[in-house]
């Protein structure tokens, strides 16, 4: 049975506490493992990482991009094997959906090419709560798909507190006032001139699914990105990389459960079958490239 997972910030251990290694990290409550780098279960979500790998550039200070776990040989140099959506992986994606805090412990990496401005001189160095803003697949320089998160620091490391009851089956008591710190949001419906173009052309109808909301303001749709905005997808904000999309399939298709074929069919991730065919419009090109780019990062198609 896995352990239960603590989020949050664990008392009598602040930003910027140091450790001598992973066994007295451990014995802090900081992080369950000696070895793996994802601490959590995928039930309830991750609760720490340590960040000791990767390249220098992925540790940007506020903003990290942390690889995932599995598919190294016996020794962990090479990736030999694409990585599953399992384990701590799966964790760190449940956090995602559900705005849960991560603690970061920055370690020293084996290879001093990986160390960044943030690695500490020696040892391990709590590093405060992290959010995972989204995340995404691509190919390791070895070959095999990895998974890649990026995760950005939560407001100084205190914002978040653990509810009464937090992490277990009980019927929870909510709060009649609730605290504006303690609200998350989990993704951003971005509205350009752009994207209310390409939803005004399809008279706000979803492409995938064919629904058209009926709200008091009118009919409601929500623009796709195809290739995300941002670092590091760095997609343009144009018409052919947008999709007209009801929020249902827009969270589907930014989440990589669904994902348009070579053919232009939509396809569901998980077993490649054919849900339908993408509606277009005349004036509305979409472009292939991008289209290519999301089926291998989110959805890991190649």
């Amino acid at each position: 049975m896995a352990l239960p997972s603590v989020f949050g910030e664990i008392p009598g251990y602040r930003e910027g506490h140091e450790f001598r290694s992973r066994a007295e990290v451990r014995l802090a409550g900081l992080h369950r493992h000696n070895q793996n780098g994802i601490s959590g279960n995928p039930e309830e979500g991750a609760d720490a990482i340590v960040v000791s790998g990767g390249y220098a550039d992925d540790d940007q200070g506020v903003r990290i991009i942390y690889t995932g776990e599995g598919g190294q040989n016996e020794d962990r140099t090479r990736h030999v094997e694409d990585q599953q959506m399992d384990g701590g992986n799966l964790a760190l994606v449940r956090s995602e959906e559900r705005g849960l805090p991560v603690r970061v412990i920055r370690g020293v990496p084996r290879r001093k090419r990986n160390r960044s401005a943030y690695t500490p001189a020696s040892g391990l160095r709590y590093d405060g709560l992290y959010t995972v803003v989204r995340h995404w697949s691509e190919p390791h320089p070895d070959g095999p798909l990895v998974f890649r998160y990026l995760l950005e620091k939560a407001d100084g490391g205190t914002a978040w507190e653990a509810r009464p009851g937090a992490g277990t089956t009980s019927r929870p008591a909510g709060d009649q006032a609730p605290s504006r710190t303690q609200s998350v949001t989990q993704r951003v419906v971005r509205n350009s001139a752009v994207t209310q173009w390409v939803k005004n052309l399809h008279d706000h109808t979803c492409q995938v699914c064919g629904i058209r909301l009926e709200v008091d303001g009118g009919a409601y749709a929500e623009g796709a990105h195809i290739r995300a905005l941002g670092r590091p997808h760095n997609g343009p904000d144009v018409i052919d990389n947008v999709l007209c999309l009801c929020p249902n399939d827009h969270v589907l298709f930014d989440k990589g459960a669904i994902f348009i074929g070579e053919d232009w069919k939509v396809h569901r991730t998980a077993d490649r079958s054919v849900l339908a065919s993408l509606r277009t419009r005349p004036g509305h090109d979409v472009d292939m490239a991008a289209v290519a780019y999301h089926r291998q990062f989110f959805a890991g198609v190649r």
